[in-house]
């Protein structure tokens, strides 16, 4: 966690959503210039990164520094090491990292960026002594997307020996995305009763990842693309999870919230102003709710036309 001077308790916490930080650009990508100018901003402007725990702690009716946050990434992509954990650790930030299990290999640590020389000249960290243009390709997402359906996920995504690494390091804590991230409720439309047995085995398998190659149990979950039902909300219930985080921008995460219904907004690739402005409207105590209403009326409206 980032210390802070603040006084006083959050009116509420922003949950920040991200999935890549990668040169490669494109959908849900911030580049690693954006990255680290979002979380310099973060710091110059005096907020600190939540850990998981001080989170649940706050929903509960706990206290957080007045200006807090907490920083997610789904899937656990390969650039969230390559990039992503040293922007983080330089600017003494820290992340919570939802992490898709089947889709994490074994395997050697690779080479990670090092922000803090110019590209020509920049030895990397982790790469004991190797040069920058050592790091290993990441890819955007569609390209992401396609080397895990033919089966070359550690093309393209982190491995354990690296999320044990990132959680040495304190950049980043994992939890689960699930194990496949499938959509049980789409394979098994027809089936109700395969559905729930496909969504309980499917958390049961995350949960046994994390336990053996990196010692997490936590009760804190994520929904792969968002999605959930009653019966995927008594399955997490079921397997011990009870901090659940939705894709649903349009509300504020509060003290005495109900911590299955955890909203996050998507952070766009844009530089740390733009985040610092994102942020100050979620989180005003008067002006937020009013901005949420209406954003999520537009975009009921939107698909009503």
């Amino acid at each position: 966690m980032t210390a802070r001077m603040d006084t006083g308790n959050a009116p509420n916490v922003p949950v920040l959503m991200y999935h890549h930080v990668s040169p490669a650009g494109g959908m849900i990508c911030t580049t690693p210039e954006h990255f680290s100018d979002q979380m310099a901003a973060l710091a110059r402007a005096g907020y600190t990164s939540l850990t998981a725990t001080q989170f649940a702690a706050y929903l509960a009716g706990g206290t957080v520094p007045e200006k807090s946050v907490l920083i997610t990434f789904d899937d656990g992509y390969l650039n969230n090491w390559v990039y992503a954990h040293p922007i983080l650790q330089r600017h003494g930030m820290n992340a919570v990292l939802f992490a898709v299990t089947g889709w994490i290999g074994t395997g050697p640590c690779r080479p990670f960026f090092d922000p803090a020389r110019p590209a020509a000249s920049r030895p990397d960290a982790a790469a004991h002594g190797q040069p920058q243009d050592t790091l290993p390709p990441c890819p955007d997402h569609a390209s992401c997307k396609a080397a895990i359906e033919n089966g070359q996920a550690d093309h393209v995504m982190a491995r354990w020996e690296e999320l044990s690494a990132m959680l040495r390091a304190g950049t980043f804590e994992v939890f689960s995305h699930t194990h496949t991230h499938t959509r049980w409720d789409k394979v098994c439309a027809q089936d109700p009763r395969a559905k729930r047995a496909r969504i309980g085995e499917e958390l049961q398998a995350s949960q046994q990842a994390l336990k053996k190659h990196l010692g997490v149990d936590a009760p804190h979950l994520c929904w792969p693309q968002g999605y959930f039902d009653a019966d995927y909300l008594s399955a997490a219930q079921a397997a011990g999870f009870t901090h659940l985080y939705t894709t649903d921008p349009w509300g504020q995460n509060k003290p005495l919230n109900d911590p299955a219904h955890i909203y996050r907004f998507a952070v766009r690739n844009k530089p740390g102003d733009w985040l610092l402005r994102r942020i100050a409207l979620t989180r005003h105590p008067r002006f937020g709710p009013w901005y949420h209403a209406f954003k999520a009326w537009k975009k009921k409206a939107k698909r009503r036309s």
